[in-house]
């Protein structure tokens, strides 16, 4: 059985005044920070494995686990707000959790957290967001393991970059042309990654040979499970109601 995953990573949908970060991911996690200049929001989009502590630090800093610094971690039941004690340490709760999360979604064994959180925090520990700003710092780690207590990730499961830039957007960034599939190529579970609605996906083969059209039903995320492929090359043709997109896959 394949499986194609499709996540909505943007749920406020409109045109004002936003850049996103680049895409930062390590192992099987990635997160990007989407910065609304008009409602003075920062959204946080933490995706990976389902069964394990994932963190991710964002602001001004040297290096990851610098102390001081802004992280945010999921324990298996909650976002904890907290601030780094230095390397080799666990992060220090603070004493308010000023991120709200708006969907924590498991799909196929992959977590998506969206959350938000005013620029400007009431908390002093907190890093505050400047929409002026055109880089931001961003480290991402994971469990090493299948759990939820904090733990040294090991070196392939964490990831440090100081200077990540943002990418204004666009009429164009809602459109369907800026969906992402990732893994790409994989064994057959795609994530899809949304800025607008879908409705449905038209698969062919390499040749142009029409496979099969799968209906979508819009939420946050769905799975659509899709049958009898054998490893190749693959054309999705995305479709909504007002526009189409086409996206190649490789299945191996």
């Amino acid at each position: 059985m394949k499986k194609i995953t499709l996540l909505l990573l943007l749920p406020f949908l409109g045109f004002s005044q936003s850049k996103v970060s680049n895409t930062v991911s390590v192992s099987n996690s990635n997160v990007t920070i989407l910065l609304d200049n008009d409602t003075q929001t920062a959204t946080l989009t933490l995706v990976g494995p389902s069964d394990r502590w994932l963190a991710a630090q964002f602001g001004s800093f040297s290096g990851g686990m610098e102390a001081g610094s802004d992280v945010v971690y999921y324990n298996g039941t909650v976002l904890v707000d907290a601030t780094h004690g230095g390397i080799g340490v666990a992060p220090t709760a603070d004493a308010q959790n000023n991120w709200t999360v708006a969907t924590n979604t498991v799909a196929s064994g992959v977590r998506t957290i969206v959350a938000t959180r005013p620029f400007n925090s009431p908390d002093a520990t907190d890093y505050d967001f400047n929409y002026n700003n055109t880089t931001i710092g961003i480290a991402l780690a994971q469990g090493n393991s299948a759990s939820f207590s904090l733990a040294y990730h090991g070196a392939a499961n964490r990831i440090s970059n100081t200077a990540v830039p943002f990418t204004t957007l666009g009429v164009e960034d809602f459109s369907l042309n800026a969906t992402q599939i990732y893994p790409n190529p994989s064994n057959g579970d795609f994530s899809i990654q949304l800025k607008t609605s879908l409705t449905q996906v038209n698969i062919y083969s390499q040749t142009g040979a029409f496979v099969k059209t799968i209906k979508v039903e819009e939420s946050d995320s769905a799975t659509v499970s899709v049958n009898g492929l054998s490893t190749g090359v693959y054309l999705l043709e995305l479709v909504n109601n007002t526009n189409k997109a086409w996206k190649k896959v490789i299945i191996k």
